[in-house]
């Protein structure tokens, strides 16, 4: 699964924003584009629909720009995911109405994608906006290896 560009230039909008709330001066477009190397007119867009969910406040003009309207610990990672994210259906199957698999009433590969998407999303609602500003995390955890499988440090 990869997230598409919006909602990865969604995040970062709200992660800068989210870092700058201790600034008297509102974050603006441009200091994200520039920032980030990504094109004003999209960038617009975007911050367009994170004030229409409500997530942003933005004002025009001379000293105008943008600010976090939720609190960034009350903002999670699932939410913002699920509200940029257009499709989910990771293999033919999860489309019923165009579905052309010959194996779909005997495969279990539908349920076990479906379950590991509930759990991508799962991971996501345990971490907020606020989590990944902080210097150090409270989420930050070592990472677990599953039995099995080689570990970071394994060679070859």
């Amino acid at each position: 699964m990869r997230l598409t560009q919006w909602t990865d230039y969604t995040l970062r909008v709200l992660m800068y924003c989210a870092a700058s709330q201790l600034r008297t001066q509102p974050v603006t477009i441009t200091e994200i584009a520039e920032s980030h190397g990504i094109s004003r007119s999209h960038l617009t867009k975007i911050v367009q629909e994170l004030a229409a969910r409500g997530w942003l406040e933005t004002t025009r003009g001379r000293g105008g720009g943008m600010r976090l309207l939720v609190s960034a610990h009350e903002l999670r990672l699932g939410d913002v995911v699920r509200a940029t994210e257009t499709d989910f259906a990771m293999v033919e199957c999860f489309e019923t109405s165009s579905n052309q698999c010959r194996l779909s009433q005997h495969c279990q590969l539908q349920w076990v994608l479906d379950q590991a998407t509930q759990s991508f999303l799962t991971t996501l609602d345990q971490v907020t906006l606020a989590d990944l500003v902080s210097p150090v995390s409270v989420k930050a955890q070592p990472l677990t290896w599953i039995p099995g499988l080689p570990s970071l440090s394994a060679k070859g």
